[in-house]
């Protein structure tokens, strides 16, 4: 006789509850497998203001870069939500201290764009740029994520190890289009 086995549903409303996230710690998503993601998140920087032979150069380390990582890895570019009064509070002091007219000018002008966002309620957003990749050993992933920066830096491009704001973040983007939430795994506990 055959026995059929039911498989086990989830009823959960939650996208959050059908990955097999255990949590994030030490900048690291912790999954239930026992394998962790993590990498770098690299500053931006714009090589296109760079004279020709300086931007050929960064793009050529880069390949180099790129083709001298041997397992999977995966790029990912976020948006994180950013509030603009801290931005815009600087700005104004920094007019109040100055004394220069041009650069009050150029300042002034900055304030007005800024403005400009708040009463459009356009999203502004920083974007951020990270490398990820999964593995199980402790010693590998230190490894991996010391290579990963010090190989960036030789592109001359600063770059950290993801912190678990960073982590959360990308998930958040991921499952909430950027709204924090408080449920789940998502916040660890």
């Amino acid at each position: 006789m055959l026995v059929m086995k039911k498989k086990k549903t989830n009823s959960s409303k939650y996208s959050e509850d059908w990955v097999p996230v255990k949590g994030i710690m030490n900048g690291m998503i912790q999954l239930d497998s026992g394998e962790y993601v993590t990498g770098i998140k690299v500053e931006p920087k714009n090589i296109f203001i760079l004279d020709q032979s300086t931007e050929n150069n960064v793009i050529f380390n880069f390949r180099n870069f790129y083709n001298s990582i041997d397992y999977e890895f995966w790029l990912i570019v976020a948006d994180r939500p950013v509030d603009i009064n801290v931005y815009l509070s600087q700005l104004q002091v920094l007019y109040n201290n100055t004394t220069s007219n041009p650069i009050r000018k150029i300042i002034m002008q900055d304030i007005e764009k800024a403005n400009t966002f708040m009463s459009t309620q356009v999203n502004v957003v920083d974007t951020e740029y990270f490398i990820l990749f999964k593995e199980k050993r402790m010693e590998i992933i230190q490894k991996r994520i010391q290579n990963l920066i010090s190989n960036l830096a030789a592109c001359g491009l600063n770059s950290s190890q993801v912190s678990n704001n960073d982590m959360r973040m990308l998930l958040d983007n991921f499952f909430n289009g950027s709204v924090s939430s408080n449920f789940g795994t998502v916040i660890g506990q």
